[in-house]
């Protein structure tokens, strides 16, 4: 296999000298007598001297000719090496100014010597390099049954790099066409952004948000995102070290000039430079998502709404990643709300903030399994006749955002399903004494309560929750929630031992009726920690037993 050029050539003493050491880089050596522009509008690609070296790896014998341009004769120089410590040099003629490189290629490497291998290769990692790399043209030979060059030539790299031409330059319709090629996508991208950075670390940006989720979006193993390039030269074809787990959405390219042609994934993770690159590109792509959403245009606005439906859930994930960056990604999140009627419409948590009531002094959330188990949760009965809004968290995310997202412009996030409820300058004094006085009217019923349910129930306690419903149960300010328990069950992790608190409403005419229950209480007791227990998307340890009771009931109710 032969590569071969028409640029400046070598010399004898230049091919002893720089073929013939290794770890001698010529092209760094040029670089470094370049001054000014010259050195800023250089393409050069070497720096350690060992890339010719790699050739060995598939040939057991290169051969060099090349001739020194300038030279009035044919004279040129041949170079020859099976890379184990010696080589030949001779003085041969050759037609025209250039080097040939010939890689005679090891037994089980031929697959180096089908076209398609090469122009595969070629396109992979230089695609994008200024020059063009011609190959043959191939037609396929019918006697030979295969693939057999002709005499004429075909570019098979584009031979420059879309992102390093002036934004002016590009059109719209060919950012488009170029992310259709950088992410094998067959759909527009919903947004992207190109920039240059300059100054210590320069290095050009081409970051695009797809208008659809791959299908293997929630794999965060699977990461096919952010292209790596060192000066147009394609190193690795998924750096995730450039962009957080969070936006494994992202496709694009980054092209650093800073960066060693030899980086691998281990330096990639030791980089400092690689930190400063990423901290660009997150910032780059928050940016673009606060532009839409802030956006009062309302395609802009469309936009936004696309892409949440579309990676919502993955960037909800930032909340406990990123921490730098954790209020700027508050700000994008979305969430259903009891001012919504559908799990697609949502609202921002500043949307919130603006509509709290007066002397509100929390954001009241409520997680469950399902948009619909949310929004008929009986923990929302208070806060319904009130007029109070509540989010509705029905993403397994939502408990990790809760987690690590404490508060949000001074208010603190508070679960409704979790700990005493207090209102503070919502509830007025007349219904702070209600509740007081329930409490020592129901003393002796609770107690009893208590003693039947036993060890099912950390405590039982009269709610300031319900107004329509008999029970509830509530986790302790300091316990996990249900649902968080339900899904890291699910997930198949221990989740800590922690008992719900019963909470009765004692206005309900089941509760009261429970006050004067003597033959059948245990059962009464039972079911209204069963049924509470179902409202708030949990499971029964002796579903049959629950059946049973409450065809009990239904008999004795009958009579």
């Amino acid at each position: 296999m032969t590569i071969s050029d028409n640029g400046i050539g070598l010399s004898r003493d230049e091919a002893v000298e720089h073929l013939g050491t290794i770890a001698k880089s010529g092209t760094r050596e040029f670089f470094s007598a370049l001054t000014g522009d010259q050195a800023k509008d250089a393409h050069l690609i070497g720096q350690f001297g060992v890339g010719f070296y790699s050739s060995y790896i598939v040939a057991d014998k290169v051969t060099v000719i090349s001739r020194r341009a300038g030279l009035e004769s044919n004279q040129a120089v041949r170079w020859e090496s099976a890379g184990e410590g010696e080589f030949t040099v001779e003085m041969v003629e050759k037609a025209g100014r250039g080097t040939e490189v010939t890689l005679h290629l090891r037994e089980g490497e031929d697959e180096f010597l089908s076209g398609w291998k090469l122009r595969q290769t070629v396109r992979k990692y230089s695609d994008h390099i200024t020059l063009p790399i011609l190959m043959k043209k191939e037609k396929w030979d019918e006697e030979k049954k295969e693939q057999v060059e002709t005499d004429e030539d075909e570019t098979i790299n584009q031979a420059s790099a879309l992102w390093a031409r002036p934004k002016s330059e590009i059109s719209d319709e060919q950012y488009k066409e170029f992310y259709k090629h950088v992410a094998h996508d067959f759909e527009e991208p919903l947004a992207y952004v190109h920039a240059k950075v300059e100054g210590k670390q320069e290095y050009t940006q081409l970051l695009y948000i797809p208008s659809k989720a791959p299908f293997d979006m929630w794999d965060r193993n699977a990461r096919h995102g952010i292209k790596l390039y060192v000066r147009r030269v394609f190193i690795m074809d998924d750096a995730e070290q450039l962009m957080p787990l969070y936006m494994r959405f992202v496709r694009g390219i980054v092209d650093s000039n800073n960066l060693p042609l030899n980086v691998s994934r281990e330096i990639l993770q030791e980089s400092r430079d690689i930190e400063t690159i990423r901290g660009g590109c997150v910032k780059k792509v928050l940016s673009m998502l606060e532009s839409m959403a802030d956006s009062e245009d309302a395609a802009e606005k469309e936009k936004f709404a696309r892409f949440w439906k579309e990676f919502g859930r993955v960037l909800k994930e930032g909340t406990g990643e990123d921490f730098a960056n954790k209020e700027r990604i508050a700000k994008l999140l979305r969430f259903a709300s009891t001012h919504t009627d559908t799990p697609d419409e949502t609202v921002s948590l500043a949307d919130y903030v603006s509509r709290m009531k007066e002397g509100q002094e929390k954001i009241y959330y409520v997680t469950a399994e399902t948009f619909t188990a949310a929004k008929n949760s009986p923990h929302l009965e208070i806060f319904r006749k009130k007029g109070i809004e509540v989010l509705l968290l029905s993403e397994r995310v939502d408990e990790w955002v809760t987690g690590n997202l404490t508060e949000f412009e001074g208010k603190a996030l508070q679960s409704v399903a979790k700990g005493g409820l207090d209102l503070g300058k919502l509830e007025d004094e007349a219904e702070k004494k209600e509740a007081e006085q329930a409490a020592d009217e129901y003393k002796d019923l609770l107690d009893k309560i208590k003693t039947t349910l036993g060890e099912k129930v950390k405590e039982v306690r009269v709610t300031h929750r319900l107004t329509d419903s008999p029970s509830c149960i509530v986790a302790d300010e300091h316990d996990l929630g249900g649902n968080l328990a339900r899904i890291l069950k699910a997930a198949g992790q221990k989740a800590p031992d922690s008992k719900p608190i019963l909470e009765i409403n004692p206005k309900h005419p089941a509760v009261q009726r429970l006050k004067y229950e003597e033959s059948r209480f245990d059962d009464w007791a039972n079911l209204l920690l069963e049924q509470a227990t179902l409202a708030e998307g949990g499971t029964l340890d002796d579903p049959a037993g629950f059946v049973k009771r409450i065809n009990d009931l239904m008999l004795a109710l009958s009579k």
